[in-house]
């Protein structure tokens, strides 16, 4: 089924972290099973009081908008280049999420966690160093700003994903603390305006994300749609206050489907246009060389390991290669 449904709100769970955060250990152990429920129902749910000051993500939308305000040339200045290093600008249809598609009508900035300059060796250097536009010092401190929040955020999810699977504590943050993550800025041009969906073109085409877990932060305008495991598409709108989670790939290797990665898109609306719509996506990725393989207490004689062991640093190359 391609058209997407209107779903009730309460059909993608909406779960409040707080008690986790702040609870006592109960607490923290329903927060936990409410998350791996709807990880292993939906792969998706929105989390309320997360962390994530609400001062912070207003000042990286407008940083955002500002970005992608810039002249044409100065983006591509600063112009993504390859898998290993994933950083700089991404303009519109140069990547491609659903690779049977067109490509997705949407422009992207990733940057990545910054090591300290005397850290990296000269190799090291174009693949670890982010890819800022000149003469915007604001725009980088709010990107960095952000990033740090984020990656408190995404640990604190994941000491929770442990508590779910009665894994040690730092189970999963230990195999994120070399920060390969990316944090994405995205815009999605209106339609129709300079850019006319032909082909089966969307706005972002039908894919799973590629590492541990994803924090999406929506603005306003809608478009997200999820894919049910009865095949049908719903659309998950903006509820205010709240940040989408969804587990990727890996994840979904890791706990043997336990957990599970879902396809999900981003539309068009189907009326007389679609506005300007930005969202902000942090991706969550284990150490390049940590070992995926699955997790002893997600398998049994119904539920056998489904996949090979594989380093994460592998899967997101392929990933990343097919992709663009």
């Amino acid at each position: 089924m391609d058209s997407a449904k209107q779903a009730d709100v309460a059909t993608i769970p909406v779960i409040d972290f707080g008690p986790f955060l702040h609870g006592d250990a109960e607490d923290r152990k329903a927060v936990a099973r409410a998350m791996r429920q709807a990880s292993a129902d939906w792969g998706f749910f929105y989390l309320s009081n997360h962390g994530v000051p609400e001062t912070l993500l207003r000042r990286s939308f407008q940083a955002s908008r500002s970005f992608f305000a810039l002249p044409y040339e100065e983006k591509m200045g600063v112009a993504w280049q390859n898998a290993s290093s994933n950083r700089g600008y991404v303009a519109v249809r140069r990547e491609r999420l659903d690779a049977s598609k067109p490509g997705d009508l949407k422009e992207a900035f990733n940057a990545g966690p910054e090591a300290a300059p005397d850290s990296l060796s000269e190799a090291e250097r174009p693949y670890r160093e982010n890819r800022w536009p000149v003469g915007q010092p604001a725009f980088r401190a709010t990107v960095m700003d952000l990033m740090e929040g984020c990656v408190a955020a995404s640990n604190r999810v994941l000491a929770a994903f442990a508590l779910a699977l009665d894994l040690p504590d730092g189970f999963f943050v230990d195999t994120h603390d070399q920060l390969h993550h990316t944090l994405r800025l995205l815009h999605y041009p209106p339609l129709p305006g300079s850019f006319q969906p032909q082909g089966g073109e969307r706005r972002a085409g039908a894919h799973t994300d590629y590492g541990s877990i994803t924090l999406l932060f929506q603005d306003g305008v809608g478009g997200l749609e999820v894919r049910t495991r009865d095949g049908e598409w719903i659309t998950a709108p903006p509820i205010p206050g709240t940040v989408v989670v969804n587990t990727g790939d890996l994840m979904q290797r890791w706990t043997n489907h336990v957990f599970c990665s879902t396809p999900h898109r981003v539309s068009p609306f189907t009326g007389e246009g679609s506005p300007d719509r930005y969202s902000i996506a942090f991706f969550c990725h284990p150490n390049p060389d940590a070992e995926i393989r699955c997790i002893e207490s997600c398998a049994d004689a119904d539920n056998p390991p489904r996949y090979p062991p594989i380093r994460a640093g592998e899967h997101l190359m392929e990933r990343l290669n097919a992709t663009y």
